[in-house]
């Protein structure tokens, strides 16, 4: 028995309860239950800059080693998005989604028991595969699900779970850390996990008829994990380790040519070809670039050129999530009423004037802060559900898993990309000596680059939304 047919008897799927799947309501059920994988996601995201601090207390170690405890996450997430999102269309959406959560559940507690740091950063890993399980399918499970005209609606309802576990992350950090210990930050996932792992098995559809792979392509997928990884090493350590930069374009390079000469392509063709697809998925990487971007400059000026505390910042910060939780559902609407193009553009044109009030800021309070921020939120959560729906609308029917694992690559690069493009403006315009050496006006001038920055790559993306995507498959359901 060859390894691909082990697999696929072990990842044998069931019927959902049929007292479940006959009801009218049963597509939102199946987006709830995603919905709790999108929230336990970004909640621990968030939670995660809160808690580096304390573990370099907890572990008597320097920060340049506890970082690895977020960095190894999301080196094994971004790197392995892909490669599940083809193992997903191969052996079923569901299965993979469901051990997803159990992968997370295990790793969580691995993680809060961990003795020391390097334990803590090998449980890390393990958590990160259950993410990448959970992150791959998540739209592609929504998209196979909803019937068309929902999409759009569907997919904003989940931008509202990632946006409240973004925003409440903070503050439930905080309290387990303060009240409880850092270990807690890692157990409060386990009973979430497992109630999503319950549901997804007694919820989700069965992934219906499988899409034949006549090999999994290792090799692709080791070759393309070896120049992400390079590259988000390169973002992260710009000044130690530059050498991750031809290293990163030297293996992508190698991946491209070997995709196009394989017999069992990672990225199957049909998704190339899809029009507009490509189009779709750089302006995704561009907004989540802007976000990610943004969510890291405000406090940077916030605490560095108005001397306002961590906690504080943290909580006008959070003026941005709940923005865009609140006009998600919006967004989505207008992209399955009348296309993803309205929303989209009109989300970045918004998103365009936010940064540039927010350029303009002069303290830590005041109108032009907090509707800056707003503006960046309403426009974000215009623009992510409308493009994020039409580019699983763009994508072939038999490769939805793999398009949302490129799409959720997308995030984890663009978030990288923007915190990078934060340091490097800060790095050139503002010096890298501590808070108290940097004068208030060379941090103005490195977070305004910064901004301006982020107002090119929102009117890139903005560009990139006028490109009209269909799909490149006649079949797909939603077209």
């Amino acid at each position: 028995m060859t390894p691909t047919e082990t697999l696929a008897k072990l990842l044998v799927e069931r019927e959902p309860l049929p007292s479940l799947a006959g009801r009218p309501s049963y597509p939102w059920l199946v987006v709830g239950t995603v919905c709790i994988g999108a929230f336990i996601g970004q909640l621990d995201a968030s939670i995660m800059s809160l808690v580096l601090p304390t573990l370099e207390v907890s572990f008597h170690s320097p920060l340049r080693h506890v970082q690895w405890v977020a960095l190894v996450y999301l080196l094994v997430l971004t790197g392995l998005l892909i490669p599940l999102g083809r193992l997903a269309d191969a052996f079923g959406r569901k299965a993979l989604y469901t051990l997803g959560f159990i992968i997370f559940i295990v790793g969580s507690a691995l993680c809060g028991f961990a003795p020391g740091l390097p334990v803590l950063i090998g449980a890390r890993g393990l958590q990160a595969i259950g993410a990448a399980m959970l992150q791959a399918n998540s739209v592609a499970i929504i998209t196979a699900a909803m019937p068309p005209g929902m999409l759009g609606r569907a997919i904003g309802v989940q931008g509202v779970a990632q946006a409240v576990g973004l925003a409440v992350g903070p503050a439930v950090g905080g309290f387990l850390i303060g009240w409880l210990d850092w270990r807690w930050v890692f157990f409060i996932n386990v009973p979430v996990g497992l109630v999503g792992s319950v549901l997804a098995w007694l919820i989700l559809p069965r992934s219906g008829a499988r899409h034949t792979v006549t090999g999994l392509n290792a090799r692709g997928a080791l070759v393309l994990w070896l120049g992400v990884t390079s590259l988000l090493l390169g973002l992260t350590f710009l000044r130690e380790w530059f050498i991750f930069f031809p290293l990163a374009v030297t293996f992508l390079a190698v991946f491209v040519l070997g995709e196009r000469r394989s017999a069992t392509p990672l990225v199957a063709p049909e998704v190339v070809r899809a029009r507009g697809l490509s189009a779709g998925l750089l302006a995704a990487l561009l907004s989540y670039t802007v976000l990610f971007g943004g969510l890291l400059a405000v406090p940077l000026l916030l605490e560095r050129a108005f001397a306002v505390s961590p906690a504080h910042a943290g909580l006008v910060l959070t003026t941005v999530p709940l923005t865009l939780a609140v006009v998600a559902e919006a967004g989505g609407f207008m992209a399955d009423r009348i296309g993803p193009r309205l929303p989209t553009v009109t989300g970045m044109g918004v998103t365009v004037a936010g940064l540039f009030l927010l350029e303009g800021v002069r303290g830590g309070t005041g109108l032009e802060l907090f509707a800056g921020l707003a503006l960046l939120g309403l426009g974000m959560g215009l623009f992510i559900p409308a493009n994020n729906a039409s580019i699983m609308k763009a994508a072939p029917a038999a490769n939805l898993g793999l398009t949302g694992g490129l799409l959720n690559m997308m995030r984890g690069l663009g978030a990288s990309f923007g915190i990078a493009l934060v340091g490097v403006a800060m790095m050139l315009h503002a010096g890298s000596g501590p808070s108290h050496v940097v004068g208030v006006v060379r941090v103005r001038t490195g977070i305004s680059w910064a901004l301006y920055g982020l107002v090119v790559a929102a009117a890139a993306g903005g560009v990139l939304s006028l490109v009209r995507q269909r799909p490149a498959d006649p079949s797909h359901p939603l077209r």
